[in-house]
């Protein structure tokens, strides 16, 4: 597809808040810096209220300058999908890329796609987040069937997650790209500013788990690990920034019979992106102890400030996080955690993963995300295949 077209992106936005609406705006960004002509199509409604598990699903941050963001969906309203699906093609796309994250949202997104596409060649594009979900309800799969028969071409940014994607219709046309490198939070503090600003103890050692908190997740891993003598004894302290998304009482239970008190802040909210590089250049090193994952956008903020990160074994984590080099893949156990946390700082290990992490993020790139869905595209659209 040549420069100039018209490009319809489908996904939360401003004033939404969280990974999804960043990574929609970056590369919308993205797509108009290379000449295109980009609109986002956003929800008036996301969730309802009562299935909204924080506190609120809107940004305190400023909107974003120079984008086109239509709020216009109402997720549960399918006499609203008719009406979105009519502005889309008034808007006459050359492209659609639908995000998909949540089954929840398929059989607003199916709908839509099969409406915008009705009568018209234009090619609709997935680019997916998660498929199987982290916590499993019923018609999962059936919502998730429904919206990815109604593409016709597949981005993941994991080959796990496009190993998923197979599970549910043959992706003839498909890319997977890694998950570009957040660039919209500003460059990196000095680790005694950060922590200055933030308040911290910098005779401790400080370690970042940071984002939503869900059982997935493995925030308890991580405090369990935190208990190990070795830990304790270095008076490694943990600062947790992320709202809690279930009953904190499971994770408050463990910080209580450990001990932990002194050693664990959590600041339980949702994080401005303001506030974010502060977080990254105080932390020695980034924790995503996850029972289950997909791709994380964490680990690409990491890398944006030159993080070591620890992960877990899981989805596609190893896949984004070179072990031994830029940080730790390990087990999703806390002893397996825990281990790893005292060779970080025994063998001294921060300068050159950081080091490691700052030339590694130069494959994270946002051109190659929009050049791989306008090809993608390109091959779903062309006038020899059979659809």
């Amino acid at each position: 597809m040549s420069p100039g077209k018209r490009i319809v992106i489908v996904s939360p936005a401003h004033p939404l808040r969280g990974g999804i609406a960043n990574l929609a705006e970056a590369l919308a960004a993205t797509f108009q810096k290379e000449g295109h002509h980009v609109e986002i199509v956003s929800f008036s409604l996301q969730y309802p209220a009562q299935l909204f598990p924080g506190k609120t699903q809107y940004s305190s941050d400023p909107a974003p300058k120079n984008l086109i963001i239509r709020t216009w969906i109402n997720s549960i309203n399918p006499f609203n999908w008719i009406v979105s699906a009519y502005k889309i093609r008034a808007i006459k796309p050359d492209l659609v890329i639908i995000r998909y994250w949540l089954p929840f949202m398929g059989p607003c997104l199916g709908t839509l796609a099969r409406l915008v596409r009705w009568g018209r060649s234009t090619p609709i594009v997935a680019l997916t987040d998660n498929v199987i979900p982290h916590e499993k309800r019923v018609g999962d799969a059936l919502f998730t069937r429904w919206f990815l028969s109604a593409c016709q071409a597949f981005v993941a940014m994991t080959g796990s997650v496009m190993q998923d994607i197979g599970t549910f219709v043959q992706a003839h046309h498909q890319r997977v790209v890694p998950h570009p490198v957040y660039d919209i939070f500003g460059e990196a503090e000095e680790k005694a500013k950060a922590r200055q600003q933030l308040g911290l103890d910098a005779t401790h050692p400080w370690i970042l788990f940071f984002g939503f908190i869900r059982h997935y997740k493995g925030l308890d891993l991580l405090l369990e690990a935190l208990a190990d003598e070795r830990l304790e004894k270095r008076g490694l302290c943990l600062w947790i920034a992320g709202e809690c998304y279930e009953k904190r009482a499971e994770y408050d239970a463990i910080i209580a019979r450990y001990g932990l008190q002194d050693r664990v802040h959590w600041d339980d909210r949702f994080i401005p992106s303001s506030e974010v590089a502060a977080l990254f250049g105080a932390a020695d090193l980034v924790v995503q102890p996850y029972r289950t994952a997909t791709q994380s956008g964490v680990t690409q903020i990491a890398y944006h400030f030159g993080r070591p990160m620890l992960v877990t074994r899981v989805g596609g984590l190893p896949e984004m996080v070179e072990n031994g080099v830029v940080g730790y893949v390990v087990e999703p156990t806390p002893a397996a955690i825990a281990d790893a946390l005292e060779d970080f700082y025994t063998e001294g290990r921060e300068a050159a993963f950081s080091a490691a992490a700052n030339r590694a993020k130069e494959r994270f790139s946002w051109h190659a995300l929009t050049q791989a869905l306008l090809e993608v595209a390109q091959e779903a659209s062309a006038p020899t295949q059979v659809r």
